[in-house]
């Protein structure tokens, strides 16, 4: 039997009035458990939690917050033995990859913003001479601005990374004195559900933090209208963050959007066979880190037309060097995509290239397996750079490799997309890299790495987002700022 969770309100659960879904294990096709569906009356029951328990939880002392979120991450790391086979079962996601980067990286986020909670949230401004005026009398008077909690906010997340996702939110929002609703994604929900008793035995009042799911958009949309909440921070597709944002706006809600990717990889002439190497392995993170499910992947390489073959040739070997399988196996590199609407999405992708003239060197064909919804690594070259695969995010195992002669037309097919969030330069001078990124639309480049940085402003222009978190820009990022004035 498969567990059935309630929704996480107000620090209990809740049975809900619609009934349950299966959450469904990608590479069996088996159910892992039933999430509760949500309706507009438990949206309700947790706006009202959180808004009263904003009071309390706002005025709590910065260090009592730092407290409850440092024994959240013990708690989950003590939990890893269970936590782990559940977000690997519910995500699809190799075993080696959950172990070592959902749940441990989730720990991490909580650490992070338990330090977080304690950092200054003033920023002192200097007296200035003020002439006197009809409005009032001349002086020195003196500012001050600080960050004050926004209030209640919904994170409404994606399934690539359930846990990592949410923590990613909410321990910033909660760190600020902020008070969470959040909304999984469909596919994926179970751990998220579990964080609520994990928070509560963390010392969390209850409300502070409330759960809700649902298999379709009904649940989310009703949380971005209700007029309870302050805030929508949201990670998914530019399509759906659209609609937030137009019902977010309505009510002058604060927003956070980390939307689509369409990552360009661009690989300039002078790069020496280091160089390449680091840009194959960069390249090839698309089909070897989550198959693909990921919004900052490099899904486009661009080369320099005197290195392209020597690419395509060295990417071609490395996406048939990959092993497709079983997520729980070691040996395994490629797991499943989460759906097998999501697989029959990324097909189209390949299969609609491969009708317009472009040539697949690797991949392409849906592996002899059962059951389970697999891609293998996919290489497309010759394809048109404004075709559909070379400037959509298909979010999967897709790279598509484009040439180029001039730097110029490089910035030029980089920037065609509708998206900016990340890119990449590799070059062996650094210096020319560092002025080509300069030049790129786009929030975040990696300049001969793909690695990321853990305190850097993460977010995307364009399509692919408004706002940034990371770091303590997360923490200015759900906060307002409000200004302090007087008479010296």
């Amino acid at each position: 039997m498969t567990k059935r969770y309630g929704l996480w309100i107000d620090g209990s659960w809740r049975a809900p009035a619609l009934g349950h879904y299966p959450v469904v294990n990608p590479a069996t096709e088996q159910p892992v458990g039933h999430a509760p569906e949500g309706a507009a009356a438990d949206v309700a029951a947790a706006v009202r939690a959180a808004r009263a328990a904003f009071e309390d939880w706002s005025r709590t002392e910065p260090r009592e917050r730092a407290a409850v979120l440092d024994r959240a991450a013990r708690l989950l790391t003590e939990r890893a033995r269970e936590l782990v086979p559940l977000i690997q079962a519910e995500t699809g996601a190799t075993l080696r990859l959950t172990a070592t980067m959902q749940l441990p990286t989730a720990a991490d986020r909580f650490r992070r913003y338990a330090r977080g909670a304690v950092e200054p949230a003033t920023v002192p401004l200097a007296p200035q001479p003020v002439k006197a005026s009809p409005l009032a009398s001349g002086g020195l008077i003196g500012a001050a601005a600080v960050r004050r909690p926004v209030g209640v906010v919904a994170c409404i997340t994606s399934y690539n990374f359930p846990l990592v996702n949410l923590v990613g939110k909410a321990a910033p929002a909660l760190a600020m004195g902020n008070t969470v609703i959040a909304k999984p994604a469909p596919q994926d929900p179970l751990s998220c559900l579990e964080l609520g008793p994990l928070l509560q035995e963390a010392g969390l009042p209850d409300g502070a933090f409330n759960v809700i799911t649902g298999s379709g958009a009904e649940t989310g949309a009703a949380l971005v209208a209700h007029p309870g909440t302050d805030m929508v921070s949201f990670t998914g597709s530019t399509e759906v963050g659209k609609r937030i944002a137009e019902a977010a706006g309505r009510g002058m809600k604060r927003t956070l959007m980390e939307l689509g990717g369409k990552g360009a990889a661009i690989v300039l002439d002078d790069a020496d066979e280091h160089t390449l190497a680091r840009a194959v392995a960069g390249v090839g993170s698309v089909w070897s880190f989550h198959s693909g499910q990921i919004c900052t992947a490099p899904t486009r390489v661009l080369v320099h037309r005197s290195l392209y073959e020597k690419a395509v040739a060295a990417l071609t070997d490395y996406a048939r060097s990959l092993t497709v399988g079983d997520p729980v196996d070691n040996s395994t590199v490629v797991g499943p995509l989460i759906s097998a609407a999501q697989r029959d999405r990324v097909e189209a992708y390949i299969e609609a290239a491969r009708k317009q003239g472009a040539r697949i060197t690797a991949g392409g064909r849906r592996p002899d397996r059962a059951p389970g919804f697999y891609v293998p690594p996919t290489l497309i070259t010759g394809a048109d750079a404004a075709s559909p695969v070379a400037r959509e995010e298909i979010f999967g195992p897709v790279v598509v490799a484009l040439p180029f002669d001039e730097e110029e037309e490089a910035v030029r097919i980089a920037n065609s997309t509708a998206y900016g969030l990340y890119d990449y330069v590799f070059s062996a001078d650094a210096g020319r890299a560092w002025a080509l990124a300069a030049r790129l639309r786009s929030g975040n480049v990696g300049i001969n790495t793909v690695q990321r940085h853990p305190e850097t402003p993460f977010g995307g222009c364009k399509e692919s987002g408004v706002g940034r978190d990371g770091g303590s820009f997360a923490l200015h990022a759900y906060s307002e700022l409000q200004s302090l004035v007087w008479p010296s």
